[in-house]
């Protein structure tokens, strides 16, 4: 499995020759590097998928006589799949720091500034409504709206109940009748 070049990353690119060294000076984003972590975590993924399914392939040591050839052989496989995979933690690791690194400056934004919300007033006084304040009334919002549904929910039912009552009565009628 080829990882992609990571020059520009501060990552060790490794020695590129030839027609690979323009695309080892390119410029990796966090976007990029986001990408690539994901599918570094996919690969991870499969090979553990796979991994198990070898292990569910072989047979346990319980004195039965078994093949070498084939016990070599898959003995192979597990051994190449969690050297793979321990390289896919490596890159994996690599990317998380490099993303860490670059998100570094950043200032994190507070929880409540990315939840949108519409004053009633129409204006924006943040003295008077904070994002604390705003998720009470709406948590009070919520409650009232929930008893409300359960009131028409109850009143459903008892329509419900007089309507088969109702049929019921009209059924038992047309049975007598005949």
């Amino acid at each position: 499995m080829a990882t992609p070049p990571l020059a520009a990353s501060g990552m060790a690119p490794g020695p590129f020759a030839g027609p690979q060294a323009p695309q080892a000076t390119r410029e990796v984003n966090t976007a990029s590097l986001c990408r690539i972590g994901q599918e570094t975590v996919q690969d991870i993924v499969y090979r553990t998928m796979e991994i198990f399914q070898l292990l569910r392939n072989m047979q346990l040591p319980n004195g039965v006589t078994y093949h070498t050839g084939t016990y070599q052989d898959r003995l192979a496989k597990l051994q190449d799949h969690l050297r793979q995979l321990s390289i896919l933690f490596r890159k994996l690791r690599l990317v998380y720091d490099k993303c860490n690194e670059n998100c570094g400056g950043m200032d994190p934004i507070p929880i409540e500034q990315l939840i949108p919300y519409v004053e009633e007033d129409g204006s924006k006084n943040d003295d008077r409504a904070g994002p604390p304040r705003f998720a009470s009334e709406e948590r009070r919002e919520i409650a009232e709206v929930n008893k409300k549904l359960k009131q028409k929910n109850q009143q459903l039912k008892q329509i419900m109940d007089q309507l088969r009552n109702l049929i019921w009565d009209i059924n038992a009628m047309l049975a007598m009748r005949n």
